[in-house]
């Protein structure tokens, strides 16, 4: 009873240790590894190299995946893309496994682990910023071998209750019963690592034989996959197409470990001259290893495989939102940006057509009917999202992205007003910077990024200056009776309709080239440039 306690201990401690120390890294290098994984995921070969080497660094297979999924949600990532960083993961994922074979098991650390852990919470609590996140990491880094420390003292107790008569016999089905068992514990204490390292422990012990401990390990390796399951709730079909898929593919490369698990294991034990902990975790990484290169030809067919089993419906603007990524406040903004860019798209086609010369006339309040409610969404999401206050490159962004919403939000009122855009079309004088305008919204509406910021900017300017001179112009065609006072109005209305709105797309843009920018000053300028237009 006292070993199963101490057993149980030690697992816990090894779950805090692994949790406080992934928590700390995220925070050191979470803005470093998502621009790596953002710039470099260009192709699935780089995808795995950037996927493993992200989840080295973090030390958490299913903090990769979530990022991931959140990235693909948000538009960032294809689903093609994702699929080699899930290849990645499950390669990096077993720097643990090596790490507790042989920092914890043979150079024996855990001695020196209690004063670490003292000298790692003193410096905790004197430094601040990205030095106290390392103390932190020290820290946990401490906890998981104090744990591990525990687990053995414990496993040795139980080499005299761990026999034969108590483990499923080395048969077939004996093995998927372990392989089973494997899965559901990972699912349990939510950490393929933590099983692995018990794993490490009862082999290293000589409580379960080597050949057992590996059908543990395949299953645990396909129960990891259910946090990344959790992470797609209420997601778009690519954040789901990106969960089947890594769950597909830890299932295939489950088999084919599985398959040769009988002559491969005894092979590498005695390569390593019955190293039995270290045989395991080679042989972890070999199969992690092997089903990465067995699946990158085949990458593209597996894309659509998943893609078939997840069919496409009808996109919503506000697909990309999803409460599971509020956890991570700069993957929540990366979904809040994608919606804003869908609406933005939405509002700039509905606005382009309207424009355009010829063109029948769309009803454009009942696009803008359609697009509020999206738009409350969107500010709702935005409301839940928590950025600490020394993370100031996020305030930024989020700054940024709360900016953009704004003039969404005026652009989606004024695109209401149809009655402001019959004059544009009919006189004459004005059809052209209508028609610039519309020009510039429907190359920007075709995908959200077909004008920059700058070129918008420019063409606002153009807008603007002919609009002052419009003015001056309606009142001399008054003043000689080639108009009515009424017409007057009505034209200097949709003069400043046509400024506003042309301003307020401007913004959008800008803010959203900010919002896309982690390290970028998304602060309003200054100067000419600062809002001085009212909605």
């Amino acid at each position: 009873m006292q070993d199963a306690l101490t057993l149980a201990g030690g697992i816990g401690l090894f779950l805090l240790g692994m949790q406080v120390m992934t928590d700390a890294l995220r925070h050191l290098a979470n803005r470093q590894m998502r621009a790596i994984l953002a710039r470099f995921t260009t192709s699935p070969l780089t995808g795995t190299l950037t996927g493993a080497v992200a989840t080295a660094v973090m030390q958490s297979s299913s903090a990769t995946m979530v990022t991931v999924i959140g990235f693909v949600g948000a538009g960032l990532l294809s689903f093609p893309q994702a699929l080699g960083i899930i290849y990645g993961a499950n390669i990096g994922t077993t720097m643990t496994g090596w790490i507790v074979a042989i920092a914890g098991l043979k150079m024996q650390i855990g001695v020196i682990a209690l004063p670490l852990l003292l000298v790692a919470v003193l410096a905790r609590t004197v430094l601040k910023g990205a030095a106290a996140q390392i103390a932190l990491a020290v820290a946990g880094f401490a906890l998981v071998f104090i744990g591990l420390e525990m687990m053995q003292e414990a496993a040795a107790g139980f080499e005299g209750w761990l026999t034969a008569d108590h483990l499923p016999a080395d048969t077939l089905g004996g093995r998927l019963w372990l392989v089973a068992a494997g899965a559901v514990i990972t699912i349990v204490i939510q950490s393929s690592s933590a099983g692995v390292a018990a794993a490490l422990v009862l082999v290293g012990s000589g409580a379960m034989a080597l050949e057992q401990a590996a059908a543990m390990v395949i299953g645990m390796n396909i129960g990891t996959t259910f946090t990344a399951l959790l992470a797609t709730l209420g997601g778009s079909r690519d954040m789901y197409r990106t969960a089947l898929a890594h769950l597909t593919y830890n299932a295939v490369t489950a088999v084919l470990a599985f398959a040769v698990l009988g002559w491969v294991v005894p092979v590498i034990d005695r390569a390593l001259a019955g190293d039995a902990p270290t045989a395991l975790v080679a042989f972890h990484t070999l199969f992690n290893v092997t089903g990465a290169v067995l699946m990158l030809p085949v990458t593209a067919q597996f894309a659509r495989f998943i893609s078939w089993l997840v069919p496409t419906r009808e996109p919503s603007l506000t697909a990309a939102l999803h409460s599971s990524l509020l956890g991570d406040p700069r993957a929540a903004m990366d979904a809040a940006l994608a919606c804003a860019d869908a609406i933005a798209g939405a509002l700039f086609s509905a606005l382009g057509s309207a424009l355009h010369p010829g063109a029948r006339r769309a009803h454009l309040a009942d696009v803008s009917a359609r697009i509020e409610p999206a738009l409350e969404d969107l500010r709702d999401y935005l409301s839940k999202i928590q950025i600490q206050p020394e993370h100031a490159d996020a305030r930024a962004r989020f700054s940024a992205l709360m900016h953009m919403v704004d003039h969404l939000g005026r652009l989606n009122e004024q695109i209401a007003r149809e009655d402001r855009m019959a004059p544009l079309m009919r006189d004459a004088m004005l059809r052209r910077p209508a028609g610039l305008l519309g020009a510039a919204s429907r190359r920007t509406g075709v995908s959200g990024t077909g004008m920059s910021a700058a070129k918008m900017a420019r063409v606002a300017d153009r807008i603007s200056g002919r609009a002052a001179k419009l003015r001056r112009s309606a009142l001399l065609r008054e003043h000689v009776g080639l108009i009515s006072v009424t017409e007057v109005f009505e034209l200097t209305d949709s003069m400043r309709w046509l400024e506003r709105t042309a301003h307020n797309m401007a913004r959008i843009l800008h803010y959203r080239d900010a919002a896309r920018c982690e390290t970028q000053d998304a602060r309003p300028e200054t100067g000419r440039q600062q809002e001085t237009i009212a909605p």
